[in-house]
């Protein structure tokens, strides 16, 4: 299930076609081509577990054929590797013998079992010494979890993943580390550590197994934008040659980080169409999509309203090249939602400003937590006295 320099792991990549299958947005012609594709990779594999799955979903139609020769072969190579693992137990040494159940543990990854897969890499973490290939391990079971996007698991095996950082480690796999558990931060809404812990696996990223760079940057830049103040996204993001190299690959991604910097707000509202359906048909970011496209819309009405004590709405409709109506009905939501501080003179056409200020909140903040302290000594005082 190991990945190599520059390319995917496949069985990422099947996860990927299996969440398009289930899409509504898909077309059909499009889910015909998809569900041969992952015929051909089941076959491939042998991956009879996950196929009796995709059977009892109606995601694939059964040929009990295919099947029937999917466990015989799965059946012939296990005697394999039982025999290999009885044979280094007897003749080998320790290194060979963890190596012949590594080999079980990888097999069982790759026909998609699951359950058995997991049981067989805790074997193999008991015949293993060293903390790099114990961290290896660790790996394969996050790429598990995020076949089958069970964050629990995903959460667990982070946690054990610095446990063992703490015994030693090379620099590279921490490396990694910061890329899968930024995906996991991705993945679970949390897009400001995500953001982070992307940013700073920019110049030492290795993880291709999970995805090729330029989808990295592709999140890098999504995550960062509803994360990172103006300052801190031009330093690291707008300006970062790494991210510069890379960002003209992905439709509509420059456009939309640099009109948004540049204040080029219709630019920006254009370019944000374009990559709606690349983040919809994400299989990380779409559980998300919905609560990221409010969030991005805060972030560029914030930014505009930001430059204004009070404006009209109609200069502010035709700055984003959108109906008045609209800018009405979308600022009359954040507001609400206490997203955006500034209130709407329906009459006069009006925005008005009311940014709250920080430095008379942290004094309004200490004159209560003042008050608050002297009625305790009070109290307190009065208990003394009796």
């Amino acid at each position: 299930m190991e990945g190599q320099e520059g390319t995917q792991q496949p069985h990422l990549v099947l996860a990927h076609k299996l969440f398009l299958l289930s899409h509504p947005d898909v077309q059909d012609i499009e889910k015909v081509r998809l569900r041969e594709e992952v015929f051909a990779s089941v076959k491939a594999d042998d991956m009879a577990p996950l196929y009796e799955t995709l059977v009892a979903e109606a995601v694939q139609e059964l040929d009990q054929g295919v099947l029937d020769s999917m466990r015989a072969k799965i059946e012939e190579e296990l005697k394999k590797l039982d025999e290999k693992i009885a044979d280094a137990e007897e003749n080998l040494g320790e290194s060979e013998v963890r190596e012949a159940h590594l080999a079980k543990s990888l097999f069982f990854i790759r026909i998609g079992d699951q359950e058995k897969a997991l049981e067989q890499l805790k074997v193999t973490e008991s015949k293993t010494v060293a903390v790099g290939q114990k961290m290896d391990l660790v790996f394969y079971t996050l790429q598990l979890g995020f076949f089958y996007m069970d964050f629990d698991l995903i959460s667990k095996s982070i946690d054990k993943a610095k446990n063992l950082f703490e015994e030693g480690g090379d620099w590279e796999r921490k490396n990694r580390l910061k890329v899968y558990e930024g995906l996991y931060y991705m993945s679970t809404r949390n897009f400001k550590k995500a953001a982070n812990l992307f940013l700073d696996s920019i110049s030492t990223f290795t993880t291709y197994e999970l995805f090729p760079y330029d989808t990295f940057i592709f999140y890098t830049v999504l995550t960062s934008i509803i994360s990172l103040d103006r300052v801190s996204l031009k330093q690291k993001v707008v300006d970062a040659p790494e991210i510069l190299a890379v960002i003209g690959k992905v439709p509509y991604l420059s456009e939309f980080l640099n009109s948004l910097y540049d204040c080029q707000y219709k630019s920006f509202f254009t370019a944000f169409a374009g990559l709606t359906e690349q983040i919809k048909l994400d299989r990380y970011l779409h559980p998300h999509f919905r609560y990221y496209m409010r969030e991005v819309r805060t972030v560029v009405y914030s930014q505009f309203l930001e430059s204004y004590k009070s404006v009209t709405i109609e200069a502010m409709a035709r700055a984003f090249g959108v109906t008045v109506e609209f800018i009405d009905l979308e600022l009359s939501r954040f507001i609400a939602a206490g997203k955006l501080h500034c209130k709407i003179d329906k009459v006069a056409g009006v925005l008005e400003t009311n940014r709250p200020d920080a430095k008379n909140a942290l004094y309004q903040a200490t004159i209560k937590q003042g008050d608050f302290l002297l009625n305790r000594i009070q109290k307190l005082s009065r208990v003394i006295d009796l």
